[in-house]
Parts: structure tokens; C-alpha cells; sequence
């Protein structure tokens, strides 16, 4: 059964130009010695009517009519989301902007989300009151999710809603110890009050009728994922920033807890080897807690009383999801739910820990971003003359993909947050990437962080025009509005969610029995740290990588052959890896190949191809590669120092015999005016932020495919409607070549 193409103006398909013609290669030595705007560059406008009807690339019917129409989504057998009707369902997302002051703009903004390729949005607010009784929820809160939820519902997208993070704990809300002071890291896992208060707010959220929809979210199959909370975890350094009464209030559960596994705290005491701690009170009740720094080093005298601590932690927080998860049964909701997204203070030793706790639910899930090293004052939310970066991409920093992921067999696993965070000079990449490598391994949703505006952001993504330092204004650092991002979605999303790229079998299967995990023993593979400019850089990836040679584990590399994943409370005999999977790693030639043979990742050239049948690509660094490409079926050559190139089907048949296809282009893109000093090593110091527009790497690039039923090209503007700019084409022997313009992001080919 042939897919209903994604919708085409017909009129509009009238340029077909036979001459084949040159264009120079754009001849910057280094990537950040380009002038933007100047001859290498051109500018990005989003047009003032970008949302009108019409246009030739619109990927709104790849959605639902409404989301939800066929019913709640489910999870299969080996852990993938399904629709309401039993079919796979798969996610291009994005972290949603939600409060929109005019209604009007909710209903554009999905409207153009859409318009890009996505159908799930994670909607987050804050419904934590910020005075007053702390069990009741800011109204203005719900309200915002109550207005997103069905405005995007409307344009066949999806939600994850996730109604809570840390918040600042006033007098009034009635938490001992804080008073105004202090922000309410850990509490909500024990202490009753607060996750009563929690409760309270989602009964609200959930369980009250949405007065823009009409009915509960309780009820709405539009809902695909409830998220409990974000970002918080009794396994990080933000554990010992509790305040005393609090972590009082924890060690006599912990005490209580260690009753009844040992028997009594004397017996636990002697268990540790008569090991004390400061805070040791046996008669009264009480122990004492070791502090984050001691439960995350290597086993020593106190690791039997270490490892107590650890399973108390996940423990506690495992019955934290599975409450709330009885909670949100009892409103009604049908929902699959989510438990965490957070990082441990040792990836390698406490990540299991902390997945583990999450299995109570159904979906697992994390925040891992992808960043550049970028340092000076206020560099978690902005960029600034002064500012140095150390630019990374991913077709050479290979163990910081945010795909790098150990799933827990049979549980969908999302990335609930992420990106190429700014300043990266080669954000074009990522969703290339992650689409290549989330359809490789089954990730089941990558959620783009953030959409800051109804389509291209003139403000928060260009500058801060209410800030001012150094005579400019700052750029905001978390939005992905941006050309290199936005820009590069609707051909990856297309690739993405029709399953154009094969998912191959699991490489990689541990089993680990939970004493092992509770011991913080290592992994048979771990991953890296994620990327946190706010609480940490990572660069731990070669450190761990030596840890797990030096345990016998399997080479890192392997997230990148196929699906890693990892089953709890299981026999480690039951561990299996592919016998093959080292064939697939070749250290000497720098190259990682999928276990499907369709992703070639050679990290020695910094290049990633795809060669599938219905969508094809490279990205990374070109012209130094060699500039040419032979794919099955079809040839890339390009002179770009950088750029991402993909050719996609958008009528589900294979590029040989496609009647639309589209050829995507993305390349370094900064604002007009950016300027940089190179400090060698891809390191730079800002020196102009600039300002709109944006400005475009000019493409040098040809496409050839072997497609005998092609013969038009039209070149597309970024709202996706024909533009003037030439495509200049030509046959040979049965196969179309085709020069793309060299300022534009789109072209579609057709008969």
C-alpha cells in the first residue's frame, strides 16, 4: 500500500533548467574565518507569511487529523510506542513553547511545528505555587498547559506533560528547614507533605476538565506521556544541599528501612563491619548518611554500609514513581508514565542505579544534550564578546552523542531534553545524527530543546534586545529556532518517522543482578557524562572509556553498531553480545559501521554517511573527506569545507523509483556580523555576537541519483515556497544531476 505523499502544490513544479553549471567552492580556510555577511554567506529570512496555506513543503499530514484519534498510545512487548490502533508510532519532538500571551499564536506555533515534521511536543511548566499553602497549584500554570495541550492536539501532535521541577521553598509552604532559602532538591522523594502537595496539583491539572478542549487530560488520548517530574534525583551532588531537618527525617527512614532488611541497627552496624559515621545514633533511631562523594568512589572499608545507602536511595525512589504512578491510575488516566530524566554523580557508577529506579513506570528517559566547551561569566543561559568556545561535532567526538543510550529491555527510552547547544559551529549536524542513529537504536523520542518562538525567533534566538553587554546584545544560548536546527528538520523527520532507516537488533544485552547494581559494581558499558554547562562540562568520555577497558567492558564504540540495552535483577549469564559487533568497529581506520549496514560513521574523516533505500546523506567535513561520496544508487559531491546533505523519498518508495524527493542542505550558520578569534584547535573567543538575520554558509554541492521518473527541481525558501534561485539539472545515462543553488536549504524533485 502506497504512503499518501506529503503534499505538493503541483503548480508550482515549473522549473527545470537543462544546462548543468559550476559553482565555486566557498574558499574559507577555517570554518570560523567565514565573514557573515559577506560573499560566502547568504541571509536566512524567514518570510512574514511563512505560515500561509500552500506551501510545497509541509509535512502537517504526516500527523493525525487530531492526535489521539486512534485511541491512547501503548507500549509494545519490546518496548516501543504504539499508537491507538496497535501500529508503531514514532516521535520527531520538541520542548514547546507554551505561554504565548495570545491565544492565537498557541494555534500558529503548532501550526508550524507541524508544518516541520513534529508530532510530539513536551509541554513543561512549573505548577509548584510560588507562596502561599504549598498543595495548591498556580492556576495560571494549568491554564497554559490546558491552552497548548489542545492547540496541539489540533495539529495532530501529541504531549508529554511535565508539570514539576525544583522549586524555591518559602515559609509558607511548610517545609522544615526552609524558609525562603533553599530549593527543594530531594524532598519530594520522602517527605509526605511535599508529595502530597504534588499530588494535589496534578489531581488538579489532570483530573479537572480542560475548558479549551472540553474534556480531562485524564481522558484525552492526545496525552501521550506524563512525566512525574524533571531533573532531580537522591543519587546527585544536589542530595547534600538538604537542609538538616530534612536529612534527619531521611536517616530515620533509612534507619527504619535497615530494621527491617537486618533485623535491627546493631545488626545492620555489624553487617559494615562496626563501620560509624558522624550522626550514628543506634538508641535514638538514627544513622548517619555518607555524603554523595563517598557512596560514588571505588568500594572500600565502607562499602557494605555504601551499598545499604545506595539501595535505600533507589528504593525510596523507585516507591516515589510507583506511588505517583498509582496516583495518576486513580485520577483515570490511561497514560503511559514516566518516571525520571536525570544524570547520578557517577555515570559509571550509579547510572544503573538510578534506571533502575525508574522501571516502576513504563517509559524511561533522560536529559543529555550535546554542547561545545563554552566558557565565561553567565555561560549557562548566554553568549558574550569575551566568551571562548571549543567547538565539537559529533562525526568526531563520537562518545557524546546524546543516542549513546542504555535502555532498559522492553521500556520505550525518550530524550526528554536535548540539543546542539549554541554556541556549536556545527549545530547542522544534529538532526542528522539523531536521526540516523535514534531510527538505528530504537531511541523512541529525541525532544529538541527549545522552541522559543511561533517560527524563527527574531529575538531569544537571534538576541537579547532587552540585555545589553559590550554594546550588543547577547544571543540565547537554549534555543533551537535556529537555521542549523529547525532548518534541517523536515528531511530527517520524514526519515525519522516513516522507519527509512533500519533499526537493528540488540548488540549488546547485560544482565546485572541488582546486588551488583546496588554494590555499584561496574558495567559491562556505560556511558558518557552529559553535557551540563550549569552544573558540569562532562569531557569525562576518555576517562570512562580507559575504566571499561581496563573491567573487560565493551568498547563504547558499540552504541553506535547497534541497540545497547540492560535487564535488572537478572542472571549475568543471561548477558549476550553480538559476535559479530567488533567486526563493526575498526580502530585502525577510524570507522564505525551499523550493524544494518546503512550508517558509516568514519570519525578518522569526520564524515557520517547514510545509504538506505529511501533516504540517503552525509554530513560532517566534506571537501577535507575528498568531496565525493559514492552512496548506492546515488553520488554527493560537494566543495564545503562543512555541510549536511540528506535525500529523502516523501512518498515512501524507494529513491530509485521516488516521484518526490526532497534534498535538504545545512551548513554553519551564525548571525550577521558574528565575529570570532581563532585560538587554534577549533577554539575561538567571541568577538561580535551580531545580529539578525542569520546568515547561511553558501552550498557547493551536486546530487546525483540513479532515477529514470525525475526531471523538475524547484527551490524552496525556509517557510517552504518556491523561490526564484535556479536549479540547475541535467540526464545522463538514466540519472538526474542536480547543482544545488547556493543559497537555499530545500529542493524537491519531481516527474
Amino acid at each position: 500500500m502506497m504512503t499518501t505523499p506529503i503534499r505538493l502544490a503541483a503548480a508550482a513544479l515549473t522549473v527545470l533548467v537543462p544546462a548543468l553549471m559550476g559553482f565555486g567552492t566557498c574558499q574559507a580556510g577555517d570554518a570560523g574565518g567565514y565573514v557573515f555577511g559577506g560573499d560566502q554567506t547568504w541571509a536566512f529570512t524567514y518570510p512574514a507569511d511563512g505560515l500561509r496555506e500552500g506551501a510545497l513543503l509541509d509535512l502537517r499530514n504526516l500527523n493525525e487529523a487530531v492526535a489521539g484519534e486512534k485511541g491512547f498510545v501503548t507500549v509494545s512487548a519490546d518496548g516501543d510506542f504504539l499508537d491507538g490502533a496497535g501500529k508503531p508510532l514514532r516521535f520527531w519532538a520538541i520542548n514547546a513553547k507554551s505561554d504565548f500571551e495570545n491565544p492565537a499564536d498557541l494555534d500558529r506555533s503548532a501550526r508550524n511545528l507541524a508544518k516541520m515534521g513534529v508530532n510530539l511536543a513536551r509541554l513543561f511548566v512549573e505548577l509548584a505555587p510560588k507562596d502561599g499553602a504549598l498543595d495548591v497549584p498556580d492556576a495560571k500554570a494549568i491554564d497554559t498547559v490546558w491552552r497548548a495541550e489542545a492547540a496541539l492536539k489540533k495539529q495532530g501532535i501529541y504531549v508529554i506533560i511535565c508539570p514539576f521541577w525544583k522549586m524555591s521553598l518559602k515559609a509558607s509552604h511548610g517545609i522544615e528547614g526552609y524558609a525562603g532559602d533553599g530549593e527543594s532538591w530531594s524532598v519530594g522523594f520522602f517527605n509526605p507533605t511535599f508529595r502530597a502537595a504534588i499530588k494535589a496539583w496534578t489531581a488538579k491539572l489532570f483530573g479537572d476538565k480542560n475548558p479549551y478542549s472540553g474534556m480531562r487530560l485524564a481522558d484525552d488520548p492526545a496525552v501521550a506521556v506524563i512525566e512525574t517530574q524533571n531533573e532531580d534525583s537522591l543519587l546527585f551532588w544536589t542530595f547534600g544541599t538538604m537542609k538538616e531537618p530534612q536529612k534527619r527525617l531521611f536517616a530515620k527512614q533509612f534507619a527504619a528501612w535497615l530494621v527491617t532488611k537486618h533485623g535491627s541497627l546493631d545488626k545492620a552496624q555489624a553487617a559494615w563491619g562496626g563501620e560509624k559515621v558522624e550522626g550514628d545514633d543506634l538508641a535514638n533511631g538514627t544513622v548517619g548518611l555518607l555524603a554523595t562523594y563517598a557512596i560514588n568512589t571505588a568500594p572500600t572499608g565502607k562499602a557494605n554500609r555504601a551499598a545499604d545507602q545506595v539501595e535505600f536511595m533507589a528504593r525510596t525512589q523507585h516507591d516515589y514513581y510507583q506511588d505517583l504512578h498509582a496516583h495518576y491510575r486513580s485520577l483515570g488516566c490511561k497514560q503511559v508514565v514516566n518516571s525520571g530524566n536525570w544524570i547520578t554523580a557517577d555515570p559509571l557508577r550509579l547510572s544503573d542505579v538510578e534506571r533502575w529506579s525508574y522501571t516502576g513506570d513504563e517509559v524511561i528517559a533522560v536529559n543529555k544534550y550535546y554542547g561545545s566547551r563554552h566558557e565565561g561569566d553567565n555561560n549557562g543561559w548566554r553568549i558574550d564578546p569575551g566568551h571562548t568556545i571549543a567547538n565539537e561535532t559529533g562525526v568526531r567526538d563520537l562518545r557524546g552523542l546524546p543516542t549513546n543510550l542504555k535502555q532498559v529491555a522492553g521500556r520505550p527510552m525518550i530524550i526528554t531534553e536535548s540539543s546542539w547547544v549554541s554556541p556549536n559551529r556545527y549545530q547542522a549536524e544534529g538532526p542528522f545524527l539523531m536521526a540516523a542513529y535514534q531510527s538505528l537504536t530504537g531511541v523512541d523520542a529525541f525532544c529538541w530543546f527549545a522552541q522559543t518562538a511561533v517560527a524563527y525567533d527574531d529575538d531569544l534566538a537571534i538576541n537579547m534586545p532587552y540585555i545589553t553587554s559590550h554594546d550588543q546584545h547577547p544571543p540565547f544560548k537554549w534555543s533551537c529556532m535556529v537555521p542549523g536546527m529547525l532548518g534541517a528538520f523536515p528531511a530527517n523527520a520524514i526519515a525519522l518517522r516513516r522507519g527509512y532507516i533500519k533499526k537493528a537488533k540488540p548488540v549488546v544485552h547485560e544482565a546485572r543482578s541488582l546486588q551488583s547494581v546496588f554494590q555499584r559494581e561496574y558495567p559491562l558499558i556505560a556511558e558518557d557524562a552529559e553535557f551540563d554547562p550549569n552544573r558540569r562540562e562532562g569531557g569525562e568520555a576518555q576517562a570512562q572509556a580507559e575504566k571499561n577497558k581496563l573491567t573487560g567492558g565493551v568498547d563504547p564504540l558499540a552504541f553506535l553498531v547497534g541497540p545497547v540495552e540492560v535487564e535488572y535483577g537478572a542472571d549475568p549469564a543471561k548477558t549476550v553480545i553480538a559476535p559479530d559487533l567488533k567486526a563493526h568497529i575498526d580502530a585502525a581506520k577510524k570507522v564505525v559501521t551499523s550493524a544494518t549496514g546503512e550508517i558509516t560513521m568514519d570519525y578518522g574523516r569526520g564524515v557520517c554517511l547514510v545509504d538506505a533505500p529511501k533516504a540517503k546523506g552525509v554530513c560532517g567535513f566534506l571537501k577535507q573527506a575528498g568531496g565525493s561520496f559514492a552512496l548506492t544508487d546515488a553520488v554527493i559531491v560537494s566543495g564545503n569545507r562543512y555541510a549536511v546533505i540528506n535525500v529523502v523519498a516523501m512518498d515512501d518508495q524507494p529513491l530509485t523509483t521516488s516521484r518526490q524527493v526532497l534534498i535538504q542542505y545545512g551548513s554553519i550558520a551564525k548571525p550577521t556580523g558574528w565575529e570570532t578569534k581563532d585560538l587554534g584547535h577549533d577554539k575561538e573567543e567571541i568577538v561580535n555576537v551580531g545580529h539578525k538575520p542569520w546568515q547561511v554558509v553558501k552550498a557547493d554541492a551536486t546530487v546525483t541519483l540513479a532515477n529514470r521518473g525525475l526531471a523538475k527541481a524547484v527551490a524552496l525558501d525556509p517557510a517552504g515556497f518556491p523561490t526564484a534561485a535556479v536549479v540547475q539539472v541535467k540526464r545522463e545515462s538514466g540519472k538526474l544531476i542536480v547543482t544545488l543553488p547556493p543559497d537555499v536549504l530545500y529542493v524537491v524533485l519531481t516527474p
